[in-house]
């Protein structure tokens, strides 16, 4: 990993681990820099994005502008690179045993990839357009699958936790959908509500049952 520090500083060997831990975790996307509060100048950077090194002029500003509430942490804040790449950028202010600001860490994180990714995500979050149903109406494996998962998906709970009349209800729905007038319904049934054959036939004779009295 690319760095540059003076290494002779005490603030250096002091932080320079966790400096580097963060530059590692984060991989080539962060910026890790060690700020000299006292004279104003890079103690050390860990994968640099730009041209900075050790005891160029840090550009810091007056630590005595900053907001006292937020306890010496600041950010994330937006940043911008030359090539246009937006950073989310925190900082730290680091005292001394006296509790005098001692130096400055900041972290700044490139935000391509994660800008790409949501791109990519977006993407697929396209409108949904009804599907054509004459592609389904002699499909009634997928009439199963659609009436079953249209069921799980109002209810919130997978499949396998489908009480008895959750059951009996999604059994009422595929039989009005014509489902069981198939050749082979019982197994594709079976498989799509997780059960045992001998489970599903019980099901479907109560559910007789219930008709019969009603």
């Amino acid at each position: 990993m690319e760095m540059a520090t003076d290494g002779a500083d005490p603030r250096v060997r002091a932080w320079a681990p966790v400096c580097q831990a963060i530059a590692l975790l984060l991989g080539p996307y962060a910026e890790v820099v060690l700020h000299d509060v006292e004279h104003d100048r890079v103690l050390g950077i860990w994968n640099p994005m730009s041209n900075r090194t050790a005891g160029d002029p840090s550009l810091l500003g007056e630590l005595d502008g900053l907001d006292p509430s937020a306890r010496d942490v600041y950010g994330p804040y937006q940043k911008l690179l030359a090539d246009g790449r937006r950073l989310s950028s925190i900082s730290a202010v680091l005292r001394d045993p006296d509790g005098q600001p001692s130096a400055v860490l900041c972290v700044n994180l490139d935000r391509t990839p994660l800008d790409q990714a949501a791109a990519l995500l977006a993407g697929f979050a396209a409108p949904v357009q009804p599907r054509p149903q004459a592609l389904f109406d002699q499909d009634w494996v997928e009439r199963v699958h659609h009436i079953v998962g249209s069921f799980v998906r109002e209810r919130s709970r997978p499949v396998e936790r489908l009480g008895r009349e959750d059951r009996l209800a999604v059994l009422t729905a595929l039989d009005q959908a014509g489902v069981f007038a198939m050749r082979r319904a019982v197994p594709v049934v079976a498989g799509a509500l997780k059960v045992s054959r001998s489970t599903l036939y019980a099901l479907l004779a109560e559910l007789k049952v219930q008709r019969n009295d009603s």
